[in-house]
């Protein structure tokens, strides 16, 4: 990737997210796309600590997961690496550097009041909040995609590695989807990406 990471992010919040990697053992690296995760966090055999990140995020989701990841490099340097992975302390932290992102001069003011929402208890992932994904996706560009709970009753769609699904009933949250191929049973989280079969 020849772009730098300020291509990818809020210009207004450029100054913020610099001083938050001003550490000589933390890098940023930004990947192609990954279906399974928009970043990742880790330490490197030889103690240094990576951050990827996805380059096919729109800005704002660009963002969060950055800060998301940086949560953990710094819930690992607060708490230490016998910490769970989503729990309290990532938590605190997120929070903590999360709070002076969230004004009008870098999040749309359509964003801001789902985003506070969410950081009152943030999950392991931002796409399980249904309202703050779809609110975010709004920024994507179009990509012939919908959500699952968006898929009428009965309908079959595909999955991003080409598995082919019916839509069933919905239980509490999620959606129960019935694998073609096999017979078998999925729960789908109701923001999942899928292609409808025409």
């Amino acid at each position: 990737m020849q772009n730098s990471l300020q291509d990818y992010i809020p210009k207004s919040s450029i100054p913020q997210v610099l001083r938050l990697l001003e550490h000589d053992n933390l890098t940023v690296i930004i990947k192609k796309e990954r279906k399974t995760r928009h970043g990742d966090y880790r330490q490197m055999p030889d103690g240094k600590h990576q951050i990827t990140i996805n380059s096919n995020l729109n800005a704002y989701r660009f963002l969060i997961t950055l800060i998301h990841e940086i949560a953990h490099f710094e819930a690992y340097k607060t708490y230490g690496r016998f910490i769970k992975p989503h729990g309290v302390e990532w938590k605190r932290s997120f929070q903590h550097l999360m709070l002076p992102f969230l004004n009008p001069g870098i999040f749309p003011s359509t964003i801001l009041p789902l985003l506070a929402n969410h950081f009152k208890n943030p999950k392991a992932s931002s796409d399980t909040d249904t309202e703050l994904a779809l609110a975010l996706k709004q920024f994507d560009p179009p990509n012939g995609k919908i959500y699952v709970f968006e898929v009428p009753f009965g309908t079959t769609f595909k999955i991003y590695n080409g598995r082919i699904f019916r839509k069933g009933h919905k239980r509490v949250k999620r959606h129960e989807c019935i694998e073609l191929k096999t017979g078998k049973m999925y729960l789908f989280n109701p923001n999942a990406e899928v292609e409808i079969i025409n």
